[in-house]
């Protein structure tokens, strides 16, 4: 055969060779397209079925590739997983059973004796007592109201002369947190507490209130709450411009219905929070830029947030800092494992091995966080996006493994950034959790009244959130406040926060005010 005919053979077997090639490819993306397609269509079925129900993001990797990748990304040779030792514990050492929890000394008690009926028709001196049995058993009463009555006698001078000007002396009216109002301030506590805490909305409380006694109308607690929202202003105000001189801050935001005719219209619940000291929270009608700017009017420093496009103008002048949110990250990953499984899996134990290694380190000061990052958490963050890089360029377009890996290689600037400040978090799950106050209460009350109503939301779920943050009982930090704040001074009101309330408490004057409140002694236990 001519060495021309053996050529072109050759060359069809190769370019034939090379088509078989193409065509497997096509055919194997074909089918991964026809596998996610046929798992989209389960997954709106059940959503049309209504029985799709919100899955947790907890990842459990398989034990080796977890090991396998810790060991590529840190160096080590070899790792073995050792199960954590086993406890041994006598038979002679478990705790027996006590029987039940005994029940809180604080609860007042109620003591109740029964005689038997021979006991009652001979009478106690025909009997001796020789011991007795006592069980406890828990009661529920209907809520407490106490009215009050403040008497200020009115004196004369003994012995005046009728003809000249008598001097009447008589204490002044005692202030109260709504001037000439109804309520005292461990009542208003309770409603704030009820409604803003425990998100229950007016008239559940109306008909809460009316079961205990006390007939309240909706409309007097709206006005109740009004009132105070402009008492407790200047605090929250001077709450906001100490947190706007921490070294970081963590924000998010979620939507929030308002009434309005003739249907309602969207607002906004933002919080920001300085996680060492105060947690907050704003409304605004939209959610722009220009809400953005109002909240951080004047900050420099970080800020830990999502990768959404209304915090990017801040970015631009180099005084705010974005650090990225690994949880969000995360969660890509996590909505890939049903279309994508092995990189969904990988990707997801990368993130794992970073989340353990702060979690360890979680307790250190921050110089020594730092290194520890500094010293394995950028090898653990180098070998994941050099991972991101290679698979970026294989997976297939608009499938939530590319958008995930898409997503992290976009943040990779803003994720790596707590390599740089021991104090930053690599997360923003802080400011999440806390935002779930308003989503919480969004399910129960539905909507809000107005956009000045979502003002006062805001001001009252701010101190709440705080006074928890500091392990600070809600309702008894709302009822000393509102018995301080109306005569405080203007000039020292961020005391009153609850990140300094225990300090200013300790103060021997706040302490002596406290307890000569006479609003304040009614609610007191006896």
């Amino acid at each position: 055969m001519p060495p021309e005919a053996l050529a072109m053979i050759a060359e069809l077997q190769a370019g034939r060779a090379m088509l078989e090639a193409t065509l497997a490819v096509a055919t194997e993306e074909r089918d991964r397209y026809k596998e996610l397609y046929v798992k989209q269509l389960e997954l709106c079925r059940k959503l049309e079925l209504g029985i799709l129900g919100q899955k947790s993001e907890r990842f459990v990797a398989e034990g080796q590739l977890t090991l396998s990748l810790l060991g590529m990304l840190l160096g080590e040779a070899e790792q073995k997983l050792r199960p954590p030792p086993k406890i041994e514990v006598a038979a002679h050492a478990r705790p027996k059973p006590t029987g039940r929890k005994p029940l809180p000394e604080h609860l007042p008690r109620v003591d109740v004796t029964v005689l038997p009926e021979e006991v009652e028709r001979g009478g106690l001196d025909a009997f001796e007592r020789i011991g007795e049995d006592v069980t406890e058993t828990v009661e529920r009463r209907p809520g407490s109201f106490v009215v009050v009555r403040v008497h200020r006698p009115k004196f004369v001078p003994k012995g005046r002369d009728p003809l000249a000007e008598t001097k009447v002396s008589q204490m002044p009216a005692l202030e109260l947190p709504i001037p000439r109002g109804l309520a005292g301030p461990g009542l208003l506590a309770d409603t704030l507490v009820r409604r803003f805490q425990d998100h229950q909305p007016l008239h559940r409380l109306e008909r809460i209130y009316g079961r205990e006694g006390l007939e309240l109308a909706r409309s007097t607690l709206c006005g109740w709450h009004a009132e105070l929202s402009t008492l407790v202003r200047p605090l929250i105000e001077a709450m906001w411009q100490d947190a706007l001189a921490s070294p970081y801050l963590c924000t998010d935001a979620t939507g929030v219905l308002v009434q309005d005719r003739p249907k309602c219209h969207s607002g906004h619940f933002w919080i920001m929070a300085a996680p060492e000291k105060h947690v907050l929270f704003n409304y605004s009608r939209k959610h722009d830029g220009a809400a953005v700017d109002e909240m951080l009017a004047g900050y420099k420093g970080y800020l830990v947030a999502d990768a959404h496009s209304v915090y990017d103008h801040l970015y631009r002048g180099g005084k705010v800092v974005e650090v990225g949110c690994w949880a969000h990250a995360r969660r890509y990953f996590f909505k890939a494992l049903d279309s994508d499984r092995e990189l969904a899996t990988t990707g997801l134990t990368h993130i794992r091995a970073l989340f353990d290694l702060e979690r360890a380190h979680a307790t250190l000061p921050p110089e020594t966080r730092l290194a520890a990052r500094r010293a394995l958490g950028k090898r653990l963050v180098d070998g994941f996006f050099a991972w991101c890089e290679v698979e970026i360029l294989r997976a297939l377009d608009e499938t939530p493994i590319q958008k995930a890996l898409r997503y992290a290689l976009n943040q990779r600037a803003a994720l790596s950034r707590f390599l740089d400040d021991g104090r930053l978090p690599i997360h923003n799950n802080f400011s999440e959790r806390e935002l779930r106050r308003e989503a919480v209460g969004r399910k129960n009350w539905l909507f809000i009244g107005t956009d000045d109503a979502g003002e006062v939301n805001a001001n009252f779920v701010s101190l709440i959130a705080s006074a928890q943050l500091h392990d600070l009982e809600p309702w008894a930090y709302l009822r000393d406040l509102l018995c301080l704040l109306p005569e405080w001074p203007q000039k020292r009101v961020l005391e009153l926060a609850p990140a300094y309330w225990s300090k200013t408490v300790d103060a021997l004057r706040v302490g002596e005010l406290l307890a000569a409140n006479l609003y304040r002694r009614a609610t007191l236990t006896p």
